[in-house]
């Protein structure tokens, strides 16, 4: 297929970017607020290491619950459900600003974590339905690039409004975009295919509900005729009647399907996102206090130069279409490995030497890889179950943010063991197994 076909149309681009400003809302209100910690420390007068209860308090229901927003939206439409988790994001947000204490900060951060929690996962089953899956992977990673733009840029950007204005002003400031991406929402439409139509890029044609059942020879071929009205009143009064099967508990249907969808002829697709979790969120969120502890940055410069982690994001999200037409899928997922191993390696360099231009270096590479790898693999998942795309883009974002928490453990403890040194190395080492592995079972 030639490059051009791989190119959006201008309401397809709307759409991508209207939903990418929804995610970068969302990954913006997560992370501003590592930097705005102490603030929020002292004005409610507790211990700075009792305030980070609130980043578990957004993280936790945010990664756990964007499987069951998937599924969600796949049962009652995903356009519908993004207004309301918007809406809801907006009100958390608000909710936020206002709280007078640790307990209700907490309260609020958790409301707004579940809402929060579709976000990305909905949107990117909403983007594979608008776009088809000849141009699905470079809309998502146009998509996941606006995404994480966001949260590359609040790391700099929430220290910079937190000192001028104050955390309570910068949650209401985060809150008011969420109420204009919600306004942008109301401009969508639901594609006009439904979700499992839009994989298959099929759709029933205009006369096939024109040709009546009952005429002879109408049934497709392998397909018997349909019964005339005489015959189906008479088998069904010589018929005993059928005691109707009660219908399948919901719960227990989403985890068969998840687990089925998790564990199929797909896993290996999942278990990667779950790697990329422990290995490039679990490095993003050791960064800051990198710079801080060796490199002798102070807060706000330490956020800026982490900015360059969002625009790389952008940046990889806006190629990741033209490399995946050019290279394969599996192709931009081994070139977004190889991105993250560089990273890895800056760093080494730039703890061996105290320096913080590796890290520069370090930032861009480390944004690069991540926004080839993860979106990709959400596009690869949609193949998984058409019919619950958006349960599949769930399970990815479940297992990402799964894998950044397991990252942050295990990454303490190789910390605490070897040293920052010993981290970056440890963690290029892991990058190059993953590369090995990902470039075999793709």
């Amino acid at each position: 297929m030639a490059e051009g076909e791989h190119a959006l149309s201008a309401r397809q681009l709307y759409v991508v970017v209207t939903l990418g400003f929804c995610g970068l809302v969302s990954a913006a209100d997560n992370w501003f607020v590592s930097p705005a910690l102490p603030a929020i420390a002292q004005t409610l007068a507790v211990a700075p290491t009792a305030a980070m209860v609130i980043l578990t308090a957004y993280m936790l229901p945010y990664g756990a619950l964007q499987p069951v927003c998937g599924a969600i939206g796949d049962a009652v439409g995903r356009l519908r459900l993004l207004r309301v988790i918007v809406l809801g994001l907006c009100a958390g947000t608000l909710l936020c600003a206002v709280a007078p204490s640790l307990a209700v900060l907490v309260l609020a951060r958790v409301v707004t974590g579940c809402f929060a929690a579709g976000i990305i996962s909905v949107s990117q089953a909403f983007v594979g339905d608008a776009v088809g899956p000849e141009r699905r992977a470079g809309a998502v990673g146009i998509l996941m690039g606006i995404t994480f733009t966001g949260q590359g840029l609040s790391a700099g950007l929430g220290g910079i409004l937190t000192d001028l204005v104050g955390w309570r002003a910068a949650f209401a400031a985060f809150g008011a975009l969420a109420f204009a991406a919600w306004l942008g929402l109301s401009t969508l439409r639901e594609p006009a295919l439904a979700p499992a139509a839009a994989a298959f890029g099929q759709a029933e044609s205009p006369g096939a509900a024109e040709v009546p059942s009952s005429a002879p020879g109408s049934a497709a071929p392998g397909v018997p005729d349909a019964p005339s009205s005489a015959d189906s009143a008479a088998s069904t009064s010589s018929q005993p009647l059928q005691p109707v099967a009660p219908a399948a508990n919901p719960v227990v249907a989403f985890f068969r399907n998840a687990l089925g969808i998790f564990f199929g002829p797909r896993r290996a697709v999942f278990v990667l996102a779950l790697a990329t979790g422990i290995l490039f969120l679990g490095t993003y969120g050791f960064m800051g206090t990198f710079l801080s502890e060796v490199c002798g940055l102070s807060s706000t410069a330490a956020g800026l130069l982490m900015m360059f982690y969002g625009v790389f994001c952008l940046v990889g999200g806006s190629l990741s279409g033209a490399l995946g037409a050019r290279r394969s899928l599996p192709g931009v997922i081994a070139i977004g490995e190889v991105s993250g191993i560089a990273a890895a390696v800056l760093l080494a360099v730039a703890a061996a030497t105290s320096s913080w231009l590796p890290a520069l270096g370090a930032a861009a590479c480390l944004g690069l890889g991540y926004i080839l790898v993860q979106p990709t693999l959400v596009t690869l998942s949609m193949e998984a179950d058409p019919e619950r795309v958006g349960l599949c883009t769930g399970l990815i974002g479940f297992g990402v943010f799964a894998g950044g928490g397991v990252g942050s453990m295990l990454g303490g403890t190789v910390l605490a063991a070897g040293g920052y040194l010993g981290l970056w190395l440890v963690v290029a080492a892991l990058l190059l197994v993953q590369l090995i592995v990902s470039k075999r079972v793709l």
